[in-house]
C-alpha cells in the first residue's frame, strides 16, 4: 500500500470559485468538493477543458455544502466517467440536487437562446451538461450523518461538522493514517439570523481554509441599512439573491421589519423556483436551523412567492413600488435577468446587492459602477440606483475566520489559504501570522503538495 499523502488544488486556488481538492492517500483518490468555475471568462473556460485527473480514477467525492461553486461540476465529472459515491449531509445533497437541476436548465435555455438569436461564437452552442446528465449524477448521492467518524477504508476516516453558512454546510475532517486534514468549506457567521454558529476544529495537521472575506470586517448595522435603503426608495427594489440561505435570510429579515413596521408597506415577492424548493428543505430539516415551524409558515404566508414565468413578466412590467428577491445572486442567470431587462433603465429603481460578487459577473460590474450591462446578447444602460450591503453575507469575515482557528491546540504543519481573490487571501495570511504566529501558504491552481 502506498502511504504517501498528497493534495492537489484543482480549483478554489487564487479565486473564490470552482472549489475542488484531490486528496491522494493510502491508494485512495478522494475529491473534496466539485465546484463550477464562475465569473471571468478565463475561469469559465476551465469548465470545458478535460478534467486534470481521470474521473474514473476517483474513488469518492465528499461535499462540504451544496452551493454551485462547490457542487456544480459534478454532472460533467460523471459525464466524463466518474461513477462512485458522493457523500454529504442530507440537506447538502437535497440542495445540490436542486442547484444542479437549475444549473442544467439555465445552461440548456442559454444555449437554445444563443442558437436562436445567433450570438454564440460557436456554430452550435451546447450546454456544459444537461438535465439528463444530472439525472445520472444524483443516484450517486449517499447521505451521511454529521458529527460521526465514518470509515472510508482501514486507513481513512471522515467526519462532517456543522459550519453554518447554508443549511447542511459542514467542514470536513479526514483522518489519513496519523494525519488529520481539515477542509473548511465555506465558514458561516457567528450570529446568522437563521443558522447556528459554526463548530470549531480542535485538531489539524493540515488545514485548508477559505478566505472570501479575509480582507474585511462586515458592518454590524446591516439590518438598519436594509431598512434605510427600502425606505429611501420611491420605486421597485430588485434584490439579486442566492437561492440557498440568502433568499431565506432576506425573507426572514423583511418579515421581521414589516412586523414591526420599520419599512414602508409595499409588497414583497420572492421569485426563485430554487428558493421555493430550498424553503421546503428548511421545513424537512428543523435540526439544522433556528426557525420554528410556525415562524417558517408565517414568513412564507407574508411574502408572495412567484410561481410562473407569466407572473414574472407581469411583475416586470408593473411599475408600482415593490420589493423583488430573485435569483441569481451574482446576476449570472435566472429570473433576475428578466427584471433587469425592464428596470435597468428605470431611474426610480434600486438594485440592492447583498452578497459576494465574483470578478467577471454582472453583479460585480454593477458594484463597480458599470454604465451598461450586457444581457442575452443586448446592451442595456444602467440608470437604476445600485446599493450594496456587505453585512448580510453568509460568509465569515476576517475576524470570524480567525476565531474559527481559535480552538486548535497547536499550529498545523501546513495551512493553505484558498477560496479568495488574491488580496483577501494575502491579507488573511498576514493576519494568521500576526494573530497566531502561524505560517500559511496560498497554493496555485493545479499545484500538488506532498503532505
Amino acid at each position: 500500500m502506498n502511504e504517501n499523502i498528497s493534495l492537489r488544488f484543482l480549483g478554489g486556488a487564487g479565486t473564490v470559485t470552482g472549489s475542488k481538492y484531490l486528496l491522494r492517500a493510502f491508494d485512495k483518490n478522494i475529491l473534496i468538493d466539485c465546484g463550477l468555475f464562475q465569473g471571468l471568462k478565463n475561469l469559465r473556460l476551465i469548465n470545458w477543458e478535460p478534467f486534470s485527473v481521470n474521473p474514473a480514477s476517483i474513488d469518492l467525492v465528499l461535499l462540504t455544502h451544496g452551493h454551485l461553486d462547490h457542487v456544480g461540476y459534478l454532472p460533467r465529472l460523471a459525464k466524463e466517467g466518474f461513477g462512485r459515491e458522493i457523500w454529504g449531509t442530507a440537506p447538502t445533497l437535497e440542495i445540490a440536487k436542486v442547484i444542479l437541476e437549475d444549473s442544467a436548465k439555465i445552461q440548456e435555455e442559454e444555449a437554445e437562446h444563443a442558437n436562436k438569436f445567433g450570438y454564440s461564437k460557436h456554430k452550435k452552442a451546447l450546454p456544459l451538461y444537461d438535465l439528463n446528465d444530472v439525472k445520472k449524477t444524483t443516484p450517486l448521492f449517499t447521505s451521511q450523518p454529521p458529527n460521526q467518524w465514518l470509515t472510508i477504508s482501514d486507513s481513512i476516516q471522515v467526519r462532517f461538522q456543522n459550519n453554518g453558512h447554508i443549511i447542511g454546510a459542514t467542514f470536513i475532517e479526514i483522518k489519513a493514517g496519523e494525519k488529520i486534514i481539515v477542509f473548511s468549506g465555506d465558514i458561516g457567521r457567528i450570529n446568522d439570523p437563521l443558522l447556528y454558529p459554526p463548530k470549531l476544529p480542535q485538531e489539524a495537521d493540515v488545514l485548508i481554509i477559505e478566505s472570501t472575506y479575509g480582507d474585511r470586517i462586515h458592518p454590524t448595522d446591516s439590518e438598519e441599512q436594509l431598512a434605510q435603503t427600502i425606505n429611501g426608495s420611491s420605486g421597485t427594489i430588485l434584490i439579486p439573491s442566492f437561492a440557498v440561505e440568502r433568499t431565506q435570510s432576506l425573507m426572514f429579515l423583511l418579515w421581521k421589519l414589516r412586523k414591526r413596521k420599520a419599512i414602508q408597506d409595499i409588497p414583497v415577492y420572492m421569485d426563485s423556483p430554487m428558493g421555493r424548493n430550498v424553503l421546503e428543505i428548511f421545513h424537512h430539516h428543523p435540526y439544522w436551523h433556528k426557525l420554528s415551524r410556525n415562524e417558517c409558515t408565517e414568513m412564507c404566508d407574508e411574502i408572495i412567492r412567484v410561481r410562473t414565468h407569466e407572473e414574472t413578466l407581469r411583475l416586470a412590467t408593473d411599475k408600482k413600488p415593490k420589493i423583488i428577491i430573485a435569483g441569481s445572486g451574482m446576476a449570472t442567470g435566472g429570473r433576475i435577468l428578466t427584471y433587469f431587462e425592464h428596470y435597468l433603465e428605470n431611474e426610480t429603481c434600486t438594485i440592492l446587492l447583498v452578497g459576494y460578487q465574483a470578478d467577471g459577473t454582472r453583479g460585480r460590474q454593477l458594484l463597480e459602477g458599470a454604465k451598461e450591462i450586457k444581457l442575452r446578447g443586448k446592451r442595456y444602460p444602467v440608470k437604476a440606483t445600485v446599493r450594496n450591503i456587505n453585512g448580510l453575507s453568509a460568509h465569515a469575515d476576517q475576524k470570524e475566520l480567525l476565531h474559527w482557528l481559535s480552538k486548535l491546540g497547536k499550529a498545523p504543519d501546513h495551512i493553505f489559504i484558498t477560496h479568495g481573490e488574491p488580496l483577501a487571501s494575502q491579507t488573511l495570511r498576514e493576519k494568521v501570522k500576526e494573530t497566531y504566529n502561524w505560517n500559511a501558504q496560498i497554493p496555485n491552481f493545479n499545484e500538488v503538495v506532498e503532505l
